[in-house]
């Protein structure tokens, strides 16, 4: 008898069970790292990926030239286009320090609301849908309506 194809009636051991868990983490792990390679790094948490939108949008704002305002106005503007960036940053950035399983809870709130909202469309459409095959077919002969007696429209 060998450790790595029990017989038949044989139980398996402790080392089969380990040795199918490892293959399975490991076979697991590379298909992670293949679809991570084909589809980027996975996005982080959701406090992360806000404090990166309130970066990203800070560094586009404060490299905007104002051609409204004009050349006089454009390096005022500018400053003042920076102290608002700044103020923002300086407001969202505690926040998200101290709070930031409240962005997780968030994000899965919203995308609850959203498969929430989903789920209601869909059952609104097949009720739209349903209504049209309805008409389309038209009443049954036997269709009386909803008070009991035929209505001739004719």
């Amino acid at each position: 008898m060998s450790e790595e194809h029990p017989e038949a009636g044989e139980r398996p051991t402790a080392a089969d069970a380990d040795a199918w868990a490892t293959a399975c983490a490991e076979d697991l792990a590379a298909e992670k790292a293949r679809r991570q390679g084909r589809q980027g790094p996975p996005p982080g948490s959701a406090a992360e990926e806000l404090r990166k939108l309130v970066d990203t949008v800070a560094d586009k704002l404060a490299g905007l030239q104002s051609p409204l305002l004009g050349a006089v106005a454009g390096p005022a503007a500018q400053q003042v286009v920076q102290q608002v960036v700044q103020q923002a940053k300086a407001a969202v950035e505690p926040v998200i320090e101290r709070n930031p399983e409240v962005f997780d809870h968030l994000a899965v709130a919203g995308q609850e609301l959203l498969a929430a909202y989903r789920s209601a469309v869909q059952a609104q459409e097949k009720r739209w849908t349903s209504r049209t095959a309805d008409f389309e077919h038209g009443p049954d002969e036997g269709d009386s309506g909803p008070s009991g007696e035929r209505i001739d429209l004719d």
